[in-house]
Formats: C-alpha cells, sequence, structure tokens
C-alpha cells in the first residue's frame, strides 16, 4: 500500500439546492471539498494510505471538516488546528448553456493564515511515497508559497516523487503572480497535471488552432504543449486534460499523458459525458493518475484509468469521488453502458 500525502485547503461547500440561482435560493446545502482533499478521498477509496495535511480551527466546523474526510479513510493525523476560519466556497450549479458560478469567501482562513514552522514536514514524509499539491493553494498567499515550497524541499530530500496540477485560479492571484510563483516550486515537481487553459494561463504556453470556448481542440498541439513544460521543468510526465465543453451539462472528455523517458505521447479515448456535478472532475483525474502510476500500470492505462475516474467523478454530487477500482476499470474496459447492476 503506498503512502501518498497531499497538502491544501478544505472549505465548505455552499450551495443551493437543485439549479437554482443564488439570487432565489432561501437554503443551501452544506458539504466540504478542495482539491487536495479530493485527491487524498479518491486515492483512500482505492485502498491507498491517503494523509492529508491542512490547518483548520479547533471548533466544531473545524471538526465536521476533518471527519468529513475521516468517514471515507483519509489518514487526518497530520492535519493542524488552529486558526478561527475554515474557508467558504458558493456555488451555483450551471444548466444548459448557463455556466456554473464559483464565489469565494476563504479570506483570513486558517490555512490561509498558516505559518512556516506548523508544519513538521520531516515527520509528515515519514514513510511516504507521493507528495501533491496545486496551484490553488501557493495562491491563498506568500506564506503558502513558502510552505509549499519546504514541503517541496523537504519531499525532494527524501526522494519522494512529486506531482502538481497547475489549477490556475483567477480569482485568487494575478498571472504574474501565478507565473513567479509556479516556475519556482514546478523546478522540484516530478508529475504535472495542465488543462487546456492552465499552462497558458501561468506559463504562457498553448496550443496552436484551438477555442475551448467552442469546444475544439486540437489534440496533437498538446503534443508541443506537454514537449514545452516537460523541456522547461524537467518534468518526468506531463498530464493534460481535454474538456470539450457543449454545454453545462454536456461535455466531452479525454486526456493526454507525455512519458519523458520513453518519448511516449497517449491519448485516452474520448467521453462523451452527461454531467450531475463537474467540481472535482479533474482532481479525481490526478488521484486516478497517481494510483496508476503507484501501481505499475503503463503509459496508456494510467491515462485511461485517470480519465475513466474522472468520468465517473462527474456523475457524483460533491467535490469527493466515490469510485471503486474495480468501477474505474471496467469503465477504462470500454463498459459505459451504465446498465444496472444485479
Amino acid at each position: 500500500m503506498a503512502k501518498i500525502v497531499t497538502f491544501g485547503e478544505l472549505m465548505i461547500r455552499l450551495q443551493p439546492y437543485n439549479y437554482e440561482r443564488f439570487v432565489q435560493a432561501d437554503h443551501l446545502e452544506f458539504t466540504f471539498g478542495g482539491g487536495e482533499a479530493n485527491v487524498a478521498v479518491s486515492l483512500a477509496n482505492y485502498g491507498q494510505h491517503a494523509v492529508y495535511v491542512t490547518k483548520l480551527p479547533a471548533h466544531a466546523i473545524g471538526q465536521a471538516a476533518v471527519n468529513s474526510l475521516r468517514r471515507y479513510g483519509v489518514d487526518t493525523t497530520q492535519i493542524v488546528r488552529g486558526g478561527d476560519r475554515v474557508g467558504i466556497y458558493f456555488n451555483e450549479k450551471g444548466a444548459s448553456q448557463r455556466p456554473s458560478v464559483c464565489i469565494y469567501d476563504r479570506a483570513h482562513s486558517a490555512i490561509q493564515e498558516a505559518g512556516v514552522d506548523d508544519f513538521d514536514w520531516d515527520a509528515i514524509f515519514e514513510g511516504a511515497d507521493w507528495f501533491h499539491f496545486t496551484g490553488i493553494t501557493p495562491a491563498l498567499g506568500p506564506n503558502l508559497v513558502e510552505i509549499c515550497r519546504r514541503a517541496c524541499k523537504a519531499a525532494k530530500a527524501r526522494g519522494i516523487k512529486i506531482s502538481c496540477d497547475l489549477n490556475y485560479r483567477g480569482k485568487l492571484w494575478t498571472r504574474e503572480q501565478a507565473r513567479a510563483a509556479m516556475t519556482d516550486l514546478c523546478q522540484y515537481v516530478d508529475v504535472c497535471i495542465s488543462n487546456e487553459e492552465d499552462a497558458k494561463d501561468v506559463f504562457g504556453i498553448e496550443a496552436e488552432a484551438t477555442d475551448i470556448t467552442a469546444g475544439e481542440l486540437n489534440k496533437a498541439g498538446y503534443k508541443s504543449v506537454a514537449k514545452q513544460l516537460a523541456d522547461k521543468f524537467g518534468f518526468e510526465k506531463v498530464a493534460i486534460t481535454l474538456r470539450e465543453s457543449k454545454s453545462a451539462f454536456d461535455n466531452d472528455w479525454s486526456a493526454m499523458l507525455y512519458d519523458v523517458a520513453s518519448d511516449e505521447y497517449c491519448f485516452s479515448k474520448l467521453y462523451h459525458l452527461h454531467i450531475i456535478d463537474r467540481i472535482g472532475g479533474g482532481d479525481s483525474f490526478g488521484g486516478g493518475l497517481i494510483y496508476a502510476l503507484l501501481n505499475g500500470y503503463d503509459t496508456q492505462g494510467a491515462v485511461e484509468f485517470a480519465v475513466a475516474a474522472s468520468a465517473l467523478k462527474h456523475s457524483i454530487e460533491g467535490d469527493y469521488n466515490f469510485a471503486t477500482v474495480a468501477e474505474v476499470e471496467k469503465l477504462a474496459g470500454g463498459d459505459g453502458s451504465g446498465r444496472v447492476q444485479r
């Protein structure tokens, strides 16, 4: 069983019921989620030792956040307790041609105000095989950039593989801030995960003949994107998720995985998704990819597993993915009929 450490912010998700708009809602659903926490839940679900690291208040809402992870088997023993706030994000689910809307209320959260000495990375990484973070976490402030840097250095010193999902969030920092921080942090990363927008937003690297708003992707162009990213930072592997958005409900979903050592570019099969909830879709891809790489899948098998895991997540409400390894492998193997299992 592999030990994977993930680090980031766990937030409260508040969302109108069904497909109501914020302005018409008079009550909200209450759940938890966050990029690296979502990855940890996926990995725990696959039978891995998933350790989630963050900082949360010691009050009842902070404990509820911890419990939301413990119930799915995530190791929460390295979560630091302190601070006053759990970050919040409000989500309005899109429908048809109306896009989803996300509003953050995460200023002064416990993790945003964390100090570099809050985390004992040598202890946290004891026996670990993998470390995962996303570009969302350093976006929370200069202190989080430094905390991520220290985590990466400690992981690298132990020979632990490091993955990062670029996950650019324009509501949290500017492209210039992102580029400066991520250029520094990516020097430690072995496996980079990106999408059709992140490489452009963060590093100015983009595929030709692509219009993401029109749902048109030139897959061949992403070979160049992956190669440029690998050349720039020395990544061992680069994964790029490819979303062709037809509407808020209907997306085509696939991915590419570039293995530098073999100079192999593998594209997954394409899934036609009818979406129940797309939040956490990229995180479930990351969790699936980490699982596959740690468990001996070849390049094609790894990208197929990761994309199938993510396709299943789009059918599940909430941030967390509850698909099992058997379900993912069944879909990756070609059974996407959705027939009743009796």
